[in-house]
């Protein structure tokens, strides 16, 4: 594994109970950081945190990062005993099932739309202005590569992540003089819980898509985000950075 230095920084991931954010979770503390897990799951956040142990640098707060007084509540908290924010992770989401367009009901197109993009544009707007007046702070935002390519009968999930690309580029041109830098990443499928919501056809196109013929490890894309969040990325921002096995086309 190689070494990222991210002693003496506090990072929030959210997300963080399972797949993905708890991969980051576990690279980041490995990297030396504090980490903060959000999840809307209390039970699997509690479990997430036990396995860590590692208590006296593990945080975690139940939010809902839909819901900007959950946010806020859990800020505060963090900020009363970290004193700081340097890292935000933006990696919260879910799929919304798989369905052509005009299949799709609007309460589950909608939903879809507030968790993987709402949730990343309140958590940045409550995050951001911490990290403006320390004159440092990195965020990353899961986004897919589903938002660069539009996955079929994942009209939701695509226009989400696509979404949340646009976001990234415009929040780190906003914030490029202010030491805050914000970047995304586009990874291929990651074999996580989140299959559970699809049907296997779309599993068996989206590995079909991937020329190294396997899906992303969880471990692989949380390397990256480590590198993105740490010092090391310094000339870096609005920037969509691709891990998805050869299957990106721009």
């Amino acid at each position: 594994m190689n070494a990222i230095d991210l002693e003496g920084r506090t990072a929030v991931v959210t997300g963080g109970a399972r797949g993905i954010g708890f991969a980051v979770a576990k690279k980041l503390l490995a990297s030396g950081a504090a980490v903060a897990l959000w999840d809307v799951d209390a039970a699997a956040l509690a479990m997430a945190a036990a396995s860590l142990k590692r208590s006296d640098r593990i945080a975690t707060a139940v939010v809902d990062v839909t819901d900007e007084s959950s946010i806020a509540g859990a800020i505060d908290a963090l900020m009363r005993d970290a004193g700081k924010i340097d890292i935000l992770i933006n990696n919260a989401g879910i799929t919304g099932g798989n369905a052509p367009l005009w299949e799709l009901k609007p309460e589950v197109w909608r939903r879809v739309i507030e968790v993987n993009l709402v949730g990343p544009y309140l958590a940045c707007r409550a995050v951001v202005p911490f990290m403006v007046a320390k004159g440092y702070g990195r965020i990353v935002n899961i986004a897919s590569i589903a938002g660069k390519d539009g996955n079929p009968n994942a009209s939701h999930y695509s226009a989400s992540k696509a979404g949340l690309i646009g976001l990234t580029k415009s929040l780190a041109k906003e914030l490029a003089t202010k030491g805050v830098l914000v970047n995304c990443v586009t990874p291929a499928a990651a074999k996580t819980e989140l299959f559970a919501q699809m049907k296997q056809d779309h599993i068996d196109y989206m590995l079909s898509k991937i020329p190294m013929n396997r899906f992303l490890e969880v471990e692989e894309l949380a390397a990256m985000v480590a590198w993105l969040a740490s010092e090391d990325c310094s000339f870096s921002t609005g920037a969509v950075f691709d891990i998805s096995g050869g299957r990106a086309v721009y």
